[in-house]
């Protein structure tokens, strides 16, 4: 039994045990948990098994989650993989996570639940006020294997549904922010079933979300990811903003990386910079 998110530990404690040597690199990655500890106090340690994007940005939004997002809000939520289906048979070829001991259904059954189940943990944790029972609610569903992969895979649905619609209204004219662009100018994913194939079902089979992913994450949740990115330490990459050019209204959850490929969380925000 693994656990998916480790508890808290002191973040320049974390850092002494992990980054010892006197290479430049040490330096670097000091200097910048030095930078996260100003704003906050403690990290958790997400498990690498290449869904930890995901995982890491999930456990941050319902950890603060007060509400459920308006497209969780909306009917035709738990309709979208039927809907999608009937018109792209192609999504047939979906890569589900297969379960133990069990036979699979239908896919858009299978994804439906998996739609449903992120709906009900969401509204469920969002409801709950105290901080201290929400974070336990929290610690919980990261604790259940078999619930917790089935919410990457409505993530991952989620990502190729605003796909689809970014690379529609491309084709039609629309304006796409850029970051779309640049997910259908790579060679493997020059549509979105190109995008299914090579990519989004390999996502915690055989790799993780690659940088113009995080971006469509962001967009697919209506969240902007914060990260610090301890590598790029004093470049002015050493934030960076998925989406770079957030929308107001989009809630913020925050994640470290020292390489782009491993995300962990920052936690317990340091009272004067809440102000």
């Amino acid at each position: 039994y693994k656990l998916s998110v480790a508890p808290e530990m002191d973040i320049m404690e974390y850092c002494r045990k992990e980054w010892r040597g006197s290479t430049p690199v040490a330096k670097r990655m000091r200097k910048g948990y030095e930078a996260v500890a100003q704003k906050f106090a403690s990290i958790r340690r997400v498990r690498g098994d290449n869904y930890c994007a995901l995982r890491a940005t999930l456990f941050q939004a319902l950890s603060q989650a007060t509400q459920l997002p308006s497209w969780l809000q909306s009917e035709d939520f738990a309709m979208l993989p039927e809907n999608l289906l009937r018109k792209y048979d192609w999504i047939k070829q979906w890569q589900l996570k297969q379960k133990r001991g069990r036979k699979m259904g239908e896919i858009s059954d299978e994804i439906k639940e998996c739609a449903i189940l992120l709906r009900q943990k969401w509204k469920n944790i969002s409801e709950i006020k105290d901080p201290i029972e929400k974070q336990e609610a929290c610690d919980k569903l990261f604790k259940n294997e078999e619930e917790e992969y089935s919410l990457y895979e409505a993530l991952k649905f989620l990502m190729l549904n605003t796909a689809i619609k970014l690379y529609n209204d491309d084709k039609n004219g629309r304006r796409v922010p850029v970051f779309s662009w640049l997910l259908f100018a790579r060679d493997t994913s020059s549509d979105p079933c190109q995008l299914m194939h090579n990519h989004l079902n390999h996502i915690g089979h055989s790799g993780g979300l690659e940088q113009v992913e995080m971006f469509l994450l962001a967009y697919a949740l209506q969240y902007t990811i914060q990260v610090y990115r301890l590598y790029k330490y004093s470049t002015d990459e050493f934030i960076t903003l998925y989406p770079n050019d957030p929308e107001e209204d989009w809630p913020v959850v925050t994640l470290i990386t020292e390489d782009d490929r491993h995300y962990n969380i920052p936690v317990r925000m340091c009272q004067e910079t809440m102000l």
